[in-house]
């Protein structure tokens, strides 16, 4: 007798989950989000850790500024034919009406070119501010960014390498959440203007480590143009002095980000411009 092949996403597991009313998404602080462990199942989970593929000049995109440290690699024509598949199956139209369901916004709508998503990588020195998305797709002028998917791959990672994922109060007074990037864990969140988020503790593991995460953004489609907002970085309270150079970063990301759209540019570019620049620092 054939063995059936483990399944990349148990959907009817999460679904029986959902209607059992095990979860408690609108009711979160600072907004609204989930953490879900285990969240594919362990031998797939497994095999997409093991495909993650290594940062290269060919094709990632390198985040290198005031405002983070890391790498992504959002073309799924390079990426590992199963990391492909947990994409596909994760933006498949059942589990997006799943997400729907869960998050209570209806009719979100996978972004199919992963446009700031797709693999996140950081090395040993790599951070994140604390920010606010984009609101709209750079792309599609009319959809709306509203849910973030991060599934994170990290086996055998310790509360020393930090890489945690912090979660900030609307009004940026302190942070409500740490939430470390374990492996097969899923974080779920509402982003909206003000859900301010982050990794801004360099992350300290071995040289031989990276932080790995699967980052994929839904959008519902509005009758009306949202207004436009690029990536809204944040001081911490106590960041003093940081503060100016994260306001002047933002402001420089804000013009490239309207540029981006205005052209039709992708960050391929200035992504190499960033990535030789930091090599010569």
């Amino acid at each position: 007798m054939e063995k059936t092949a483990t399944p990349i996403f148990d959907l009817k597991y999460w679904e029986n989950q959902l209607a059992l009313g095990k979860f408690d998404y609108p009711d979160q602080q600072p907004y609204p989000y989930i953490v879900l462990d285990q969240f594919l199942p362990n031998e797939a989970a497994h095999r997409a850790m093991t495909a993650f593929p290594a940062v290269k000049d060919d094709g990632w995109i390198h985040y290198l500024h005031v405002n983070e440290k890391k790498h992504g690699l959002n073309k799924l024509d390079l990426m590992p034919p199963f990391i492909r598949k947990v994409i596909q199956a994760l933006n498949q139209p059942d589990t997006v009406d799943f997400i729907s369901r869960l998050t209570g916004i209806p009719n979100l709508r996978a972004d199919d070119s992963l446009e700031g998503g797709g693999l996140h990588q950081t090395c040993r020195g790599g951070f994140l501010n604390v920010h606010a998305d984009f609101t709209v797709h750079p792309h599609k002028r009319h959809w709306r960014r509203r849910v973030n998917l991060l599934l994170y791959l990290n086996e055998n990672w310790e509360e020393s390498y930090n890489g945690h994922l912090e979660l900030w109060s609307r009004d940026m007074a302190r942070c409500e959440k740490k939430i470390a990037p374990i492996f097969n864990r899923c974080v779920i969140f509402n982003t909206d203007e003000d859900s301010y988020h982050g990794v801004p503790e360099t992350i300290l593991c071995p040289e031989n480590m990276t932080r790995k995460s699967i980052a994929l953004y839904y959008f519902t489609e509005e009758e009306k143009a949202p207004v436009l907002r690029s990536t809204n970085y944040q001081a911490r309270p106590d960041d003093g002095l940081k503060a100016i150079p994260i306001w002047i970063d933002k402001q420089l990301i804000s013009v490239y980000t309207s540029l981006k759209r205005q052209l039709g540019l992708n960050d391929d570019t200035i992504s190499k411009f960033l990535n030789r620049f930091n090599r010569k620092k």
